[in-house]
C-alpha cells in the first residue's frame, strides 16, 4: 500500500507542471467570496482566494484532480479538473448559501491553504460577520476594530481608532483603493462608510509589505460589493439614528449596486453628547457598476461615493460646521492565459471642510484637499509558486488651509501643490511549503513638497513565515515607511470636528517610521487557534503643533519623534454553534515634541476584548462583547489665576472686569483617568416571509451601566461620562 502513492508521486513529478486558477462566487448573486479556500484533494495542498475571490495553485503535476472549495456559511463544492503540462486550467466555483447557516462539514484546513502565507499583522474581515455583534445604534465598521489586538478605540463618543500606539491621523482608509480623508459622520461618532456597500475588509496594523504606502500606522482596505448579476433586489433599513436603502441587479451584462443613508433622528445622539442638543445632519451615497467579462477574463469597475455633514446650530451666536467627501474611480482588472494578473486604476478624491464662526468666538477655518491618482500593479506567479509583484503610483495633490490667528488675521498655511511618483517591487518566495518570504521595496522618485526632494529614499520591507510544525508557525516583519500628508490636530481636543489635511511643509522632514514585529501562531485544530506576538515601532519624524509659538513668524508645526512597543495575544475557539474570541494587548507609547517627552493621550497600557457568539438556530443569533482598557493619560488642572485682558489696548479705564481667569495646568498627561469597561449584548432574528426577508436586531449597550469617564470640564472640574445603559434596535 505504501508503494502506490510513492509510485504516483514519482510519475507526476517527473512531468512539467501546470496551474489551476479560478473564481469563487456566490451562486445567487455572483458576488466574490473573498478569502475562501481551495484544495487539491489528491495532493493535499491548495491556496486561499484574494479579496476578489480569485485563487491560483501552481506547480501542479499533470493529471486529473478533484478540487474542493469551502467557505463558512456555504455548501462546499467539488469539481474535477484536468491539468496539462505548461498550461493553465481555469475552473470557477459558485457556492450555494447554507440555508441553516451551519458551518461546512467538509472544509479546507487553513493550515493547508495558507501554510506559508506572509500575512503578519493582517486582519481579514467579512462584513456580514459584524452584523452579529452588538451594535451601538447601528453596525459601524470602524468601531468593530476595537476587537482587534493592538487597536484602541477613542471611546464611546468617537469612531476614531489608534493602532499600536500611533495617532489616528497615521491611519489610511482606502475605499476601493481610493483614499478617504475624513471618513466620519456626526462629530466623528460614526464611520461615513455604510457597511451595506462593503464586501470585505483587509486591515494592516503594521509591518505591511511594499504594496502599500502613505501611512505610518495602519492601512484599511474596504472592498465594495459588485451587486447581484442575477436578480434585482432592494433593501430598506431603519435604526434609531438613520434610514438607509440599497438597490442592486443586473445591468448590460454586468451588475450595479446603489446605496444611500440619511440621518433623521438626532435625539439618540444626546446619549453621546452628555444630553446636549447637537443639530447633526448627514448622508452618504454610493454607486457601483461592475462588468465581469471584459476582454474574456477581465473586469471593469466604476465607483462613485459622496458623503456630507452639516452641523447647523440655527443660532447666530454659535458656530456652524460643514464637511464632505467626494470620490470617483475606475478600475480595470485583467487575467491572461498565463499566471499573470494586472490592474490599472484611476481615481479622484476630494475633501472639503469649513468652520463658520457666525458671531461666536470660534475661529474660522477652511480646508480642502484634492487627490488625483493612477495605480498600475502587476503580479506573476511562477511554476515554482514564487511570485513577482511590481507597481507604479502617480499622485497629484493640492491642499488649501486658511486659519485665523489670535489677532483675527487670516493666514494661509496651505501646503504646496505637487506630484508624488513612486514604484515598488517585491518577490515572494513560496516554493517551500513551510517557508514564505516577501522581500521588496518602494522607491520614491519625487516628493509632494519640493523642499523635501532630498528625502527621496528606498523603503525596504521584508515579511517572513516559517512553519515549524503543521500546527506551529513563526512570523516576522520589518519595514521603513513614510507619510507626506498630515493633519493639523491637537491631541488634547476631546472631539475633533474635522482635522485639516495638508502636505508636509517644506521646512519639516517627511514623516518616517520603522516597524519591527514577530508572532507565534498555533493552530491546535480547525476550531482552536492562538497567536502571541510583539512589536516595536520607532517614529523617526512626524509633525506636531508648536505649543511654544509666540511670534507670527514662528512655525505652526514642529518636528516630533516617538516610539511604541507592546505585546499582543489572541485566542479563537469556534466549535459550531459557538464562537469565542479573547484578546489582550500590552502597550507603551511615548512622544517627544516641544522639548518634552510624555505619554500621548491615546496611550492605554492594558486592553482586553472578549466576544461570544451563539447560533441558536431557526434564524436566531445572539452575542455579547466585553471591553476593557486601562485609563488614558490627561493633563490635570493645577489651579487658576487672574490676568489682565490686554486685547483692547486703547482703553484707559482699567476695572475689575478686565481681569479674566487663566488656567494653570500640571505636567502634561501625567495623570490617568479611571479604567474603562463595558458589556454589550445582542439578539437578532432572520425571518423569511416568502415575498420578503426581514432581519431584526436588538442590542443593549453598557448592560451594567458602568460610569465610564469621558473627561473633566475645564471650567468646573465636573465629571462627564460616556454612554449609559442604552437599548437600541434596527430592522432591515
Amino acid at each position: 500500500t505504501l508503494f502506490l502513492p510513492i509510485l504516483f508521486y514519482s510519475i507526476v513529478y517527473s512531468q512539467s507542471p501546470g496551474s489551476i486558477r479560478g473564481f469563487v462566487k456566490d451562486s445567487t448573486s455572483g458576488e466574490p467570496l473573498a478569502f475562501s479556500n481551495a484544495l487539491i484533494k489528491e495532493l493535499n495542498w491548495g491556496a486561499s482566494a484574494d479579496n476578489k475571490g480569485i485563487f491560483i495553485i501552481t506547480a501542479v503535476p499533470p493529471g486529473n484532480y478533484t478540487i474542493l472549495v469551502s467557505y463558512v456559511g456555504y455548501e462546499p463544492q467539488e469539481l474535477k479538473a484536468k491539468v496539462e503540462a505548461n498550461k493553465l486550467t481555469q475552473i470557477d466555483f459558485y457556492l450555494k448559501p447554507n440555508s441553516i447557516e451551519m458551518q461546512t462539514v467538509e472544509k479546507v484546513d487553513e493550515r493547508v491553504a495558507e501554510s506559508n502565507a506572509t500575512d503578519l499583522g493582517i486582519e481579514k474581515i467579512i462584513v456580514k460577520d459584524l452584523e452579529k455583534l452588538p451594535q451601538g445604534v447601528e453596525t459601524d465598521i470602524f468601531r468593530s476594530l476595537q476587537y482587534v489586538p493592538g487597536v484602541k478605540s477613542a471611546g464611546d463618543v468617537s469612531a476614531r481608532f489608534y493602532v499600536r500606539g500611533s495617532p489616528s491621523n497615521q491611519n489610511l482608509i482606502l475605499l476601493n483603493d481610493i483614499p478617504v480623508y475624513h471618513p466620519f459622520h456626526a462629530l466623528g461618532m460614526f464611520s461615513a462608510v455604510d457597511p451595506e456597500m462593503i464586501n470585505n475588509i483587509e486591515f494592516y496594523k503594521g509591518g505591511y509589505t511594499a504594496d502599500y504606502s502613505g501611512a505610518l500606522a495602519s492601512i484599511m482596505k474596504l472592498n465594495t460589493k459588485n451587486g447581484s448579476i442575477n436578480n434585482f433586489s432592494g433593501k430598506a433599513q431603519a435604526s434609531l439614528l438613520t434610514g438607509k436603502v440599497s438597490l442592486e441587479g443586473p445591468l448590460l451584462g454586468g451588475s450595479f449596486l446603489i446605496t444611500g443613508r440619511k440621518s433623521y433622528n438626532t435625539e439618540i445622539l444626546k446619549k453621546f453628547t452628555n444630553d446636549k442638543n447637537v443639530p447633526i445632519d448627514f448622508y452618504e451615497m454610493s454607486v457601483n457598476i461592475f462588468f465581469p467579462e471584459v476582454f474574456k477574463t477581465g473586469n471593469v469597475k466604476l465607483f462613485w461615493f459622496t458623503s456630507s455633514d452639516d452641523l447647523d446650530n440655527n443660532n447666530i451666536n454659535e458656530a456652524d460646521f460643514k464637511w464632505s467627501n467626494k470620490l470617483v474611480g475606475l478600475k480595470w482588472f485583467q487575467l491572461s492565459d498565463s499566471p499573470l494578473f494586472f490592474e490599472v486604476s484611476a481615481y479622484f478624491s476630494r475633501f472639503d471642510g469649513e468652520v463658520i464662526p457666525n458671531l461666536s468666538s470660534t475661529k474660522p477655518k477652511k480646508n480642502s484637499l484634492s487627490d488625483f491618482g493612477i495605480d498600475m500593479n502587476f503580479r506573476y506567479v511562477y511554476d515554482s509558486k514564487n511570485e513577482l509583484h511590481i507597481g507604479l503610483k502617480i499622485q497629484e495633490i493640492s491642499s488649501e488651509l486658511i486659519l485665523e490667528n489670535a489677532s483675527s488675521t487670516p493666514k494661509d498655511i496651505s501646503g504646496p501643490k505637487g506630484a508624488n511618483i513612486d514604484v515598488f517591487g517585491k518577490y515572494k518566495i513560496l516554493s517551500n511549503e513551510n517557508i514564505g518570504i516577501d522581500l521588496g521595496t518602494r522607491l520614491n522618485l519625487t516628493r509632494l513638497a519640493a523642499g523635501n526632494s532630498g528625502d527621496n529614499f528606498f523603503e525596504p520591507r521584508i515579511s517572513s513565515t516559517i512553519r515549524l510544525l503543521p500546527e506551529l508557525a513563526f512570523k516576522a516583519a520589518w519595514g521603513i515607511y513614510s507619510q507626506e500628508l498630515v493633519t493639523l490636530s491637537d491631541e488634547d481636543e476631546l472631539i475633533n470636528i474635522f482635522e485639516p489635511w495638508f502636505v508636509t511643509p517644506s521646512y519639516l522632514p517627511t514623516s518616517k517610521a520603522i516597524h519591527y514585529g514577530a508572532c507565534l501562531e498555533i493552530q491546535f485544530s480547525d476550531e482552536l487557534k492562538s497567536e502571541v506576538g510583539g512589536y516595536y515601532k520607532t517614529l523617526l519624524s512626524f509633525p506636531a503643533l508648536n505649543d511654544n509659538k509666540i511670534l507670527p513668524t514662528d512655525p505652526e508645526l514642529v518636528e516630533a519623534k516617538g516610539k511604541s512597543y507592546g505585546l499582543e495575544y489572541q485566542l479563537t475557539y469556534s466549535p459550531f454553534p459557538f464562537r469565542t474570541n479573547l484578546s489582550y494587548s500590552l502597550t507603551w507609547a511615548e512622544k517627544s515634541a516641544n522639548g518634552i517627552t510624555y505619554s500621548p493621550r491615546y496611550d492605554s497600557r492594558h486592553s482586553v476584548n472578549f466576544s461570544f457568539e451563539y447560533n441558536i438556530g431557526n434564524g436566531w443569533y445572539s452575542s455579547l462583547t466585553w471591553n476593557y482598557y486601562s485609563g488614558l493619560p490627561f493633563t490635570q488642572i493645577s489651579g487658576y489665576r487672574d490676568e489682565w485682558d490686554i486685547r483692547n489696548l486703547e482703553r484707559t479705564d482699567i476695572i475689575y472686569n478686565d481681569l479674566f481667569p487663566y488656567t494653570i495646568y500640571g505636567k502634561r498627561n501625567a495623570v490617568r483617568l479611571p479604567d474603562y469597561h463595558r458589556l454589550d449584548i445582542n439578539l437578532s432574528k432572520n425571518i423569511d416571509l416568502n415575498f420578503m426577508k426581514l432581519y431584526l436586531s436588538v442590542s443593549v449597550i453598557n448592560v451594567y451601566d458602568r460610569k465610564n469617564i469621558f473627561y473633566y470640564e475645564k471650567e468646573t472640574g465636573k465629571r462627564v461620562n460616556m454612554l449609559p445603559f442604552l437599548p437600541t434596535a434596527s430592522v432591515r
